[in-house]
C-alpha cells in the first residue's frame, strides 16, 4: 500500500492501462493511507469509498485518459449522491441528486470520486476551516495552515490520501494552499475548464483547476478537465493529450519578468529570499531574468466589487435569515455587495478593463511573469486570517492575499510550483504566470522550471 500512495499519478494511471493493478488496489490504498494520517490532517472528511467501488465495478476505464484513478473533489463542487456542504452549516445535510459538470467529466474521462475536500464556508478566506467540519491542518506542520480555498485538496496531495484533486479559484484559492502545502496547481484560462454556469454563466475571474504532486500529474489532470462543454456558459475546445505533451518536453524560458510584490503587496523578507534565491538559480541557466511586473495598481477597486456583488447576488436576499449561521467574514461580504453604489461599480468594471490591457501587452515582451504565491508561509491554524489576532478589521481581512488576486483581475493562466522552503521546512511557491490563453507554453516552461528548483514532492509522504 505505502508503494502505491508514493507513487505519482502518472505511474498509477500507467500501472492501471497495464493491468499490473486494479482500481480496487488504489481505494484500498487511500483508504488505509486516510484512516493512518488524516485524523490529524483533516483534509478529506466526507469519504464515498462505496460509491466509488460501485462505480469501479460498473465501469470499463481501460480506454479514458485516467484510467479509474482515484480524485479528490474540492467541497464546493455537486456530487450526486455524496454529502456536499461547502462548508456551511447552511448545507450541513445537502446531498445533491445531481454532479456539477466538471465532475461529470472527470468521471467520463476515467476519474473515480472517492472523497469531497475541505473547505472555509463559501470557499471565502485563505484559511480552510469551517463549522460543519472544523479546520484543516498542514502537513508540514500541523499548527499551520494549509491555505485556503483549495486547503484540503492541498493537504490531502501533501500528505499521501489524494493523487490527484480538483480545487478553485477566485482570490488565490488554488496558489496559496499549493504554496502552502508544497504541491502544483493551474488557475486556467476563462472557458478552459468548464463547469455548471450557476447564476452566473459569464463570470471569468471564479475558476476551477487542477492539483497535483508534480507538473507532469498536473497535466495530467488538466487534460481531462479541460475541453468543450455546450452546456456552460463559456467553453472551448482542447487537444487530448495536449498538456501531457508540452510537460513531457521541458522547455527553458528565454526571457522572465521577477517581481516580489508586485508593486501592492507587502511580502515578508523570508519568502522574497527564498524566491529570490529560486530565481537566481534559473539566471544560472541563462535565463535573462528582469525586475518588473505589469502596473496593477488598481487591483483593489477591480476585485472588490465583483467579487462582493458575486456575494450578494447568491445570499442577499436570504441574509436576515441566515446572518447568525454563516460566518461573520461572509455576512460582511454580502453586506458589501448589497451597498455597492453606481459609481463604485463603474470604478471598478473601468479597472478590470485597465488591467488586462496592461497585463496582456506586458506579457507580449516576457514569457513568463514570476511572484510569490502567497506574501507570507503558513502561519498559526487557529488565525482565521493573517492579523486577525491582532484585530484587523474584516473590511481588510482579504487584503494579504492582494498578490494572487490582482493577477486573478489579469485572466492570466498561473501554475504554482514550490521553489524553495525555510528552515523551519515549510514550503514556499511562486506563481508562473503565462500570457493570454497560453496554456500549453505555460506547462513546458513549468516543466523546465520544476527541474530547476528540484522540489521532492515525497518529503512528507
Amino acid at each position: 500500500m505505502d508503494e502505491l500512495i508514493r507513487k505519482s499519478a502518472s505511474e498509477i494511471v500507467a500501472l492501471l492501462h497495464a493491468d499490473e493493478i486494479t482500481v480496487e488496489d488504489t481505494l484500498a490504498a487511500l483508504e488505509s493511507r486516510i484512516a493512518e494520517v488524516d485524523g490529524d490532517i483533516n483534509a478529506l472528511p466526507t469519504l464515498c469509498f462505496e460509491r466509488a467501488g460501485e462505480h469501479a465495478r460498473s465501469h470499463d476505464y481501460g480506454a479514458t485518459p485516467l484510467g479509474g484513478i482515484p480524485v479528490a473533489i474540492k467541497d464546493l463542487e455537486d456530487v450526486a449522491g455524496v454529502r456536499t456542504t461547502y462548508g456551511s452549516r447552511l448545507f450541513e445535510h445537502h446531498v445533491p441528486d445531481q454532479s456539477d459538470l466538471l465532475v461529470e467529466r472527470i468521471e467520463a474521462q476515467g476519474g473515480i470520486v472517492y472523497a469531497k475536500s475541505n473547505t472555509p464556508e463559501f470557499g471565502s478566506g485563505g484559511n480552510t476551516f469551517n463549522d460543519v467540519f472544523g479546520m484543516t491542518r498542514n502537513p508540514y506542520d500541523r499548527g499551520r495552515s494549509a491555505g485556503g480555498s483549495s486547503g484540503g485538496a492541498a493537504a490531502a496531495l501533501a500528505s499521501g490520501c489524494a493523487w490527484l484533486a480538483q480545487g478553485s479559484d477566485l482570490g488565490g484559492s488554488l496558489r496559496t494552499p499549493a504554496s502552502f502545502c508544497g504541491v502544483t496547481s493551474l488557475r486556467p484560462s476563462p472557458g478552459l475548464i468548464a463547469s455548471s454556469p450557476g447564476q452566473q454563466p459569464f463570470e471569468v475571474y471564479a475558476q476551477k483547476g487542477p492539483m497535483a504532486r508534480n507538473i507532469a500529474d498536473l497535466a495530467l489532470l488538466a487534460d481531462a478537465m479541460a475541453g468543450f462543454e455546450a452546456r456552460a456558459g463559456l467553453t472551448r475546445s482542447h487537444p487530448p493529450g495536449d498538456f501531457r505533451d508540452a510537460a513531457a518536453q521541458p522547455r527553458k524560458p528565454r526571457r522572465i519578468a521577477f517581481s516580489e510584490d508586485l508593486g501592492i503587496a507587502d511580502t515578508c523578507a523570508e519568502v522574497a529570499s527564498i524566491c529570490s534565491a529560486a530565481i537566481a538559480r534559473l539566471e544560472r541557466e541563462n535565463i535573462e531574468v528582469v525586475t518588473a511586473h505589469p502596473d496593477l495598481g488598481m487591483a483593489h477597486r477591480a476585485f472588490d466589487a465583483p467579487r462582493a456583488l458575486g456575494y450578494a447576488l447568491s445570499y442577499g436576499d436570504d441574509l436576515e435569515r441566515i446572518r447568525d449561521l454563516i460566518k461573520p467574514e461572509n455576512v460582511w461580504n454580502i453586506e458589501l455587495g448589497l451597498r455597492l453604489g453606481n459609481d463604485e461599480i463603474l470604478d471598478s468594471m473601468a479597472a478590470q478593463g485597465q488591467i488586462f490591457d496592461n497585463a496582456s501587452r506586458f506579457m507580449q515582451d516576457h514569457d513568463l511573469l514570476v511572484c510569490p504565491a502567497s506574501i507570507t508561509t503558513a502561519y498559526p491554524v487557529e488565525e482565521r486570517y493573517p492579523g486577525y489576532a491582532d484585530g484587523l478589521e474584516y473590511s481588510e481581512y482579504y487584503r494579504w492575499l492582494a498578490i494572487v488576486y490582482a493577477i486573478t483581475m489579469t485572466t492570466l493562466p498561473v501554475i504554482t510550483i514550490p521553489c524553495g522552503q525555510t528552515d523551519a521546512g515549510l514550503p514556499v511557491g511562486v506563481q508562473l504566470i503565462g500570457k493570454p490563453h497560453s496554456e500549453r507554453e505555460l506547462f513546458a516552461y513549468a516543466s523546465y522550471l520544476e527541474q530547476v528548483f528540484g522540489w521532492d514532492p515525497l518529503r512528507r509522504i
